[in-house]
């Protein structure tokens, strides 16, 4: 290598592992107990969602504060409890090792207790729209892993799920990646009986992660699942996931388990009951559910 040649980038270090490592508690910690500073929020939610930043220190995290006192009351679902069915999602997905939930926690805040989720960083709300160039020419059109397509345009790399009418009364066909982390939250999304899967609660990181949020109507008793992430029904589950979901039915029939005493702090004892048997369900039959004959989809899905 010659005098001034940049070097090749080499494996990452173990002082760059500490410090992300340490980066990262820091931001939980700022999570759970930092000062929760309200910048805004998000009028289009169902239930009361304010943005804030999070600070500790010189740590400040963006994050989502939903109180409980702002809480829609639902008539199949206990006043008073989304947040912690939002929290309890969360412990699921890290027991699992998927991380396919943002950071969530339970605690007090300006108006009182619920859910702190960390701020998911994406290409919509990181930088404003890339401007028009010299030429006039408009950016390039970009299909969302989950999207609206015109009729019978399906993307490559995409599966379609439904054929519908858009807002306008024009046909549209809704479609998903084929992507092994969105299959990822699928098989989550069955785990949890999430009613209320929509497009819009899938969410690419710029960290490359794919996340979901907006989990309080998980987590009951009776099946309620609803998705627009029906593009696996019938197919064989991934080996590696099933191993994984054989692990987490092992904790929750467990009573000793710290996932189950967490779990309890937020959900019932059948609640959890009943997770053991949808997730053992899983690993007995190897296969993805097929969608059911009453709204299997959320709609609007967005």
């Amino acid at each position: 290598m010659t005098v001034g040649e940049p070097s090749a980038p080499g494996p990452e270090t173990s002082g760059t592992r500490d410090r992300r490592d340490e980066r990262g508690v820091a931001e939980v910690d700022a999570l759970r107990t930092g000062e929760l500073v309200i910048v805004g929020r998000i009028p289009s939610a169902s239930n009361a969602t304010l943005v804030c930043d999070a600070v500790l220190g010189d740590t400040e995290v963006r994050c989502v504060y939903k109180p409980v006192r702002g809480e829609v009351p639902l008539w199949d679902f206990p006043d008073g409890t989304l947040a912690g069915r939002e929290v309890s999602s969360y412990l699921v997905s890290e027991a699992l090792g998927w991380s396919v939930i943002p950071t969530t926690i339970h605690r007090d805040g300006p108006l009182g207790p619920g859910m702190v989720q960390r701020w998911v960083v994406t290409a919509d709300n990181d930088e404003p729209p890339s401007r028009v160039g010299a030429a006039g020419d408009l950016p390039a059109p970009r299909v969302d892993l989950v999207d609206l397509c015109p009729a019978d345009t399906v993307p490559t790399g995409y599966r379609a799920i439904l054929r519908a009418l858009d807002g306008l009364g024009e046909p549209v066909v809704l479609v998903h990646a084929d992507d092994p982390r969105l299959q990822r939250m699928a098989v989550l999304d069955i785990v949890l009986n999430n009613a209320d899967r929509k497009g819009g609660h899938v969410l690419e990181g710029l960290d490359g992660g794919v996340y979901g949020v907006d989990h309080g109507i998980c987590l009951h008793t009776d099946d309620k699942l609803r998705t627009v992430l029906w593009g696996w029904a019938g197919e064989p589950i991934p080996a590696h996931l099933l191993a994984d979901l054989a692990g987490l039915v092992d904790h929750l029939t467990s009573a000793d388990h710290p996932l189950t005493a967490e779990l309890a702090g937020h959900i019932t004892d059948d609640e959890i009951l009943a997770m053991a048997v949808r997730a053992g369900e899983l690993v007995e039959h190897e296969t993805m559910p097929l969608p059911p004959g009453h709204r299997p989809i959320p709609w609007p899905p967005f």
